[in-house]
């Protein structure tokens, strides 16, 4: 049984995992840089271990460090929360051998999904509709050129390992080819160590749809509905509702069964999203499957009332899913506003310092997820988002008029922030008439 559980993460997902875990009256272990002895998480966890410096190879990063850590405090299983090593086989893999549950899918799994290229394949075989493209990875320049003739222009020429948008190149040309070729193999290989790419048709100004789904260890899996994550720049989401309120039932039906198959296909267990690009016909392809809970988890949970943590925890137990399909529907709709660090008037320069007073918004349908108080230092080593405004209603008009209120209340003095580039957002037409696409936030700079 698990009794112990140590967060291998910081910021506002380890104060959620934190808060889920003492709500299952489970002992929590916090890891941290010693930049981050006065991180809100370290306050909150019953126990903390500093396991580095602020050099992420060296804490965040740093898989020896976390292990012993682990060991030191007799953790019995470890959360990875997003990034750092969530996605990791090989700290899965060292997870499993020293018997250590890794609250996550299995190291195999994570490999063949965290492989972009065996991912889609595997998908293919499943049935689940792929984005056409290349039959395999593209070896050399003579390779891509013939490989674009055949897939025709425009197209992505991306990294097998990737994500986040590194080792991704755009062709609108011919002309592009060799160049991009080499930018994508080379950022690849210094992003994830592996040069590997393929290549795919570009969809132009499509829709970016992701589907949350749970696997136990009894091969149950379930669909907690889908999120619009459309609004985006240089492929990072700054803000994502739930459900979609102009998708066909039809549409939604088809994502459900084909995202519950494709996870069943692969024995999928755990938290879980498969993500999709949508055309205008409302067409869908295979993106790929994200191995670990989502930042933007909490608006799924606002509309199904599923706890989506608690839940990845109690299969790790060995628990199954505690619903079936049919004991849950979507109600209501829920937004989610990614607070960051950066000035989006100044080309989204990253901002740090200390806060001289924090104050976030409240009332009816309001939640916050956050690490930083009023005296906290925002760091310039680590990712700038700082909080999560995440909102509910009844209908989409209130939503947005509920997450324009809380907006003009947050108040975070002392550094520079997006905020009032969200509020920009949620007052542009195509938002409001919810007709928008991932081209909205380039469409916005560009008629600044």
């Amino acid at each position: 049984m698990i009794q112990k559980v140590l967060i291998a993460n910081r910021g506002e997902i380890a104060v959620r995992i934190i808060r889920a875990c003492r709500e299952l009256n489970l002992s929590t272990v916090a890891v941290y840089s010693n930049v981050d002895k006065d991180a809100l998480h370290v306050h909150l966890a019953d126990e903390a271990v500093c396991i580095g410096d602020y050099n992420l190879s060296n804490s965040y990063l740093n898989e020896n460090a976390i292990l012993q850590a682990a060991v030191n405090t007799n953790a019995h299983a470890i959360h990875p929360g997003y990034g750092f090593l969530s996605e990791n086989a090989s700290f899965a893999k060292s997870c499993e051998r020293m018997g250590i549950e890794f609250i996550g899918p299995s190291s195999a799994l994570i490999e063949l999904m965290g492989d972009k290229h065996q991912a889609r394949e595997t998908m293919r075989k499943a049935g689940v509709p792929i984005v056409p493209g290349s039959k395999g990875l593209v070896k050399n320049v003579n390779q891509a050129y013939k490989e674009a003739k055949i897939i025709g222009l425009p197209l992505l020429i991306k990294a097998s390992a990737g994500g986040g948008g590194r080792g991704m190149r755009l062709c609108y040309s011919m002309d592009e080819i060799e160049d991009a070729y080499h930018q994508a193999t080379q950022e690849a290989k210094l992003s994830f160590g592996n040069a590997d790419v393929y290549m795919e048709k570009f969809i132009e100004k499509p829709r970016h749809i992701e589907v949350q789904i749970l696997g136990d260890k009894f091969g149950n899996v379930v669909h907690v509905f889908e999120r619009e994550c459309s609004v985006q720049r240089n492929n990072q989401k700054m803000l994502e509702e739930a459900p979609c309120t102009n998708l066909s039932e039809k549409t939604k039906e088809k994502l459900y069964t084909t995202s519950v198959e494709a996870a069943k296909s692969v024995g999928y267990e755990s938290c879980g999203t498969i993500e999709y690009i949508m055309d205008k016909e409302e067409n869908f392809y295979f993106i790929e499957m994200n191995t670990r809970i989502q930042v933007e988890h909490p608006i799924t949970e606002m509309i199904s009332g599923v706890d989506l943590v608690k839940e990845q925890l109690s299969i790790a137990q060995g628990n199954p899913i505690s619903f079936k399909q049919s004991d849950i529907k979507a109600e209501g709709i829920s937004l989610e506003l990614r607070i960051t660090a950066e000035d989006p008037y100044n080309n989204f320069r990253p901002s740090s310092g200390k806060l001289k007073s924090v104050h976030f918004p409240g009332g009816m349908g309001v939640r916050i997820d956050s690490f930083v108080y009023s005296g906290y230092t925002v760091l310039p080593f680590y990712d700038s988002l700082i909080a999560k405004v995440i909102l509910y209603a009844k209908t989409r008009d209130e939503v947005i008029e509920k997450a324009i209120r809380c907006l003009e209340e947050i108040d975070l003095d002392g550094i520079n922030t997006n905020v009032d580039f969200l509020l920009e957002v949620l007052l542009n037409e195509s938002f409001l008439d919810h007709k928008y696409d991932t081209s909205l936030i380039k469409t916005m700079l560009e008629n600044r």
